[in-house]
Formats: C-alpha cells, sequence, structure tokens
C-alpha cells in the first residue's frame, strides 16, 4: 500500500536497524542532524493518533495504548461518542497523558478537527467496526474522528472488529476494498469467541499485534522520507509456511524438529503490515496469530502437503518456512508402543515424504509467481553450509533459496536470524544477524524485484 509497509531494513542496507531510525531532511538520523551553528537536537516522539471505534473489544485498546506510550510514542486518543459508552474519556485521558474527547466543537479555537489529522505520523483505528468502516470509506465526516481521517496524510491503520456476519456482508467487504485501494491498510478481524456465545471471524487481532505492524509503519513512513525504496505488496497473495511438522510413531509418540515458526509469522506479519493478502500454513506453532493474516494450522507434511499443493495456484509468492520432516514411519501404531522386559527396541520403518518445495517450483500454476525456499543447514566433512544451499537451489528450482547455518542450535528458537539469500543468477546476498522481521523485509524486497 502507498502508505503503509514495512521492512526494519533493505538489501541495500549495511546496518540491521537503520529504517528504524527517525531520518532527518539530510539522510542522517534525526538525532545526528545539527542545526546551523546549534547543538544537536533530539528526536522527535512519533505522534499517533488513536482511534476508537464503538465496539466491545474498546477495552482491549488500552493495552495497544500503554504499549504505543512506554514506547516512546505521543498519542491521542480520538474515540467516537459510541466507544465511550464501552470505556470512558477519564480511561483514555489518563492512559494518554492528553485530552480526550469525540466532538469537533470541544475547543474549536484550536481547529482540532483539521490539526489532529494533519500533525500525525501514524493513525490506528482499533476496533473498526462495520459502521466505521463505512464511514471513512464514503467520506462522512459528522465527528472528530471521522474528521481527523479525511485530514490526515500519513499511514492509516485499521484493526477491524465485528461480528462474523457484519464483516461477510457484501457492503462491508465492499468499503473494505475501497478503503485498501486508497493506500490504507486494514487488518482482518481473528478469529475466536465473540460477543455473547458466537464464536468466528470477527475478534479484535491482539494488540501485541497491531501495536507491531504500527511498528512498521512507522519505521516504512521514516524510510520513504529518507528515500529509501519500499516495496508495495498491495494486490498480492502470498502463501507461506510456518513451524515444523509431526510424523506421529503412535499415539502419544512423534518424530519432529526444533522449528518454533517464528521467522514464518514475521514473514507473515510484515507481508501484511505492507498490504498483501497473507495465508500462512502454520504446522504446530504455539505462536499467536499474526493480525490480519489467515492461518491454517496442519500437523504432519503431509498435511502441509496438501494445503500449499491445494492453494499454490491462487498464490503470487510461495515462501517455504516451514521445516517438515523428510521421512515418516512406514506405520503407525494404533495403540502406545510399550516397553518390553526383555529390553528390545522396536524397529522403525521410515519412508520418504513428499517433496512440497519441489513440487510447486516445478509445477507453477500462476505466471509470475515467486517460490522461496528456506535451507537449514550445518555442512559437513566435505561441503560448506553455502555449497549445500547451492545444490540445494539446483535441485529444488526455487527463486530464491535463504540459507541458514543452524549448527550448534543456532536460529531454532530465537527471536535472532542471519542468513545467506541465494538467487538463481548465481547471486549470494548475506544478512547480518538481526531481527526475523528485519530478514522479512528484505525476503519481501527480492520477492518485489522479480515482480517489477
Amino acid at each position: 500500500m502507498n502508505a503503509t509497509g514495512g521492512t526494519p531494513h533493505g538489501p541495500g542496507d549495511d546496518t540491521p536497524d537503520r529504517a528504524q531510525q527517525v531520518t532527518g531532511a539530510s539522510g542522517v538520523p534525526a538525532e545526528q542532524s545539527d542545526l546551523p551553528n546549534g547543538p544537536v537536537q533530539p528526536a522527535k516522539k512519533p505522534s499517533v493518533v488513536l482511534g476508537v471505534g464503538g465496539g466491545i473489544a474498546a477495552y482491549k485498546v488500552c493495552d495497544l495504548l500503554r504499549r504505543l506510550t512506554e514506547s516512546g510514542h505521543s498519542v491521542r486518543v480520538v474515540p467516537t461518542a459510541a466507544a465511550l459508552e464501552f470505556v470512558g474519556a477519564a480511561t483514555w485521558a489518563a492512559l494518554s497523558g492528553q485530552p480526550v474527547t469525540a466532538d469537533p466543537f470541544d475547543n474549536v479555537q484550536e481547529v482540532p478537527h483539521v490539526r489532529i489529522g494533519k500533525g500525525a505520523d501514524l493513525v490506528v483505528v482499533a476496533p473498526a467496526t462495520a459502521n466505521l468502516i463505512a464511514k471513512a470509506a464514503h467520506g462522512l465526516a459528522d465527528d472528530l474522528l471521522t474528521n481527523t481521517l479525511l485530514t490526515a496524510r500519513c499511514p492509516i491503520l485499521f484493526a477491524a472488529a465485528m461480528h462474523t456476519e457484519m464483516w461477510e456482508h457484501p457492503a462491508t467487504q465492499a468499503n473494505v476494498a475501497t478503503l485498501r485501494s486508497r493506500g490504507i491498510t486494514v487488518l482482518d478481524p481473528a478469529v475466536g469467541r465473540l460477543t455473547g456465545a458466537d464464536t468466528g471471524r470477527g475478534r479484535l487481532p491482539e494488540p501485541s499485534e497491531i501495536f507491531a505492524i504500527s511498528q512498521l509503519m512507522l519505521a516504512d513512513s521514516a524510510a520513504r522520507a529518507a528515500g529509501q525504496s519500499v516495496a508495495d505488496l498491495t494486490g498480492k497473495h502470498v502463501l507461506i509456511s510456518a513451524g515444523g511438522t509431526r510424523e506421529h510413531l503412535d499415539p502419544v509418540r512423534y518424530l519432529g524438529n526444533s522449528s518454533s515458526g517464528k521467522q514464518g509469522y514475521a514473514l507473515a506479519r510484515i507481508a501484511a503490515a505492507r498490504g498483501a493478502k497473507v495465508t500462512l500454513v502454520a504446522a504446530n506453532s504455539e505462536l499467536p496469530d499474526p493480525a490480519g493474516v489467515q492461518v491454517v494450522p496442519v500437523t504432519s507434511t503431509r498435511d502441509l502437503y496438501d494445503e500449499i499443493t491445494g492453494r499454490a495456484a491462487d498464490a503470487d509468492a510461495i515462501v517455504m518456512a516451514a521445516a517438515p520432516a523428510d521421512f515418516r514411519p512406514a506405520d503407525v501404531a494404533e495403540h502406545k508402543i510399550k516397553k518390553t522386559e526383555d529390553g528390545a527396541v522396536p524397529a522403525v520403518s521410515l519412508i520418504q515424504n513428499p517433496d512440497i518445495l519441489a513440487t510447486v517450483s516445478h509445477d507453477r500454476r500462476r505466471s509470475g509467481q515467486v517460490i522461496v525456499g528456506f535451507a537449514a543447514e550445518t555442512g559437513d566433512a566435505d561441503h560448506s553450509v553455502l555449497d549445500l544451499g547451492r545444490a540445494k537451489l539446483e535441485r529444488k528450482g526455487c527463486d530464491l533459496l535463504v540459507v541458514n547455518d543452524v549448527s550448534g542450535g543456532k536460529v531454532f528458537g530465537s527471536d535472532i536470524n542471519e542468513a545467506v539469500i541465494l538467487d538463481r543468477d548465481g547471486n549470494a546476498m548475506p544478512v547480518p544477524s538481526g531481527s526475523k522481521d528485519a530478514l522479512a523485509g528484505v525476503i519481501w524486497n527480492l520477492v518485489a524485484t522479480h515482480w517489477h
């Protein structure tokens, strides 16, 4: 989306946190930029407008507000009148340290219906109800929040929350499409328990996920201001796998691996922040669903194979970040395998699982589709990690291969990653140690170059 996106750094950057810095007009971090004949100026706090819609999930937005203020943002809460029925103005004012009103005529001499939006670096609306989304899509301005949305010229993030039937209604879907076409990021609601006894898609995404995406959007805004190129994934559907598969030996035991799914989830989160439609096929991960992402849980490699190959034709990019098992037991015991008195160890016969990456790479069903694989390697006496990675790239047939050195227990379960990204032209791009979000941003930048 034109006003969204975000990667902590791009492929041409030489420092992992470069795009997370607020940059001045000179292109250097603002805190290092001197005025003529003057001292170093402190960095300006990012100004965030937090719009609150009239839904039961308004109480969860207090946690989002706390995260924003504690991370150094100046936050102005602008609720609707309906939102104040759920959480009062005193709560928002106490948590933000700023005045709170829904009425554009309060302190009218300060022209708040224009000033608040024009001064914002980011607007976050949560919960974004069906009514509020409809008003924004049609340019209505009957309170302070909807006026602010019309005057803001910064990135805007809507975190939708409403009952399933309201979300699925053609009118709501058309309004969401309208907002997205204008460069506004709209996060799909999460699936779970709703008001009353209902369950389905409609829950507000978790405040931690909304916060994470807001930080990516602010980083992207700073990168754009510095003239850095941040790829736009608007209109693209990306299919991502994450986690480690499990191959059962019996009802209790399984063969598995140490993959946490964190890298795949980072890829999904950043793609959603940059405007893509994201489907995440997750194998045995305990991570919370990324905001705005469709999550499909699976267990075994065959489950993963079925979901990926069944959805591949609709994807502009497929990123296989999961760690599928190469082998599975030929037979699964119906009952728990017991120890025997003579100490005999049962023999386990293994058979090979289908090769998902090779299958989707060699049987592409969509023109221009970009396929990215991952290789977790340790090297051996005769081959380096990169040697094995290059051989895998050739064998699998994908466009990009992200090679991780996992010797000594590195990468798995960690929040930090480093890699070398190989392409089919023989190029190798080292990505230095940094967050998994940072690596995800580099990967999406490279994917976007294949489209453009």
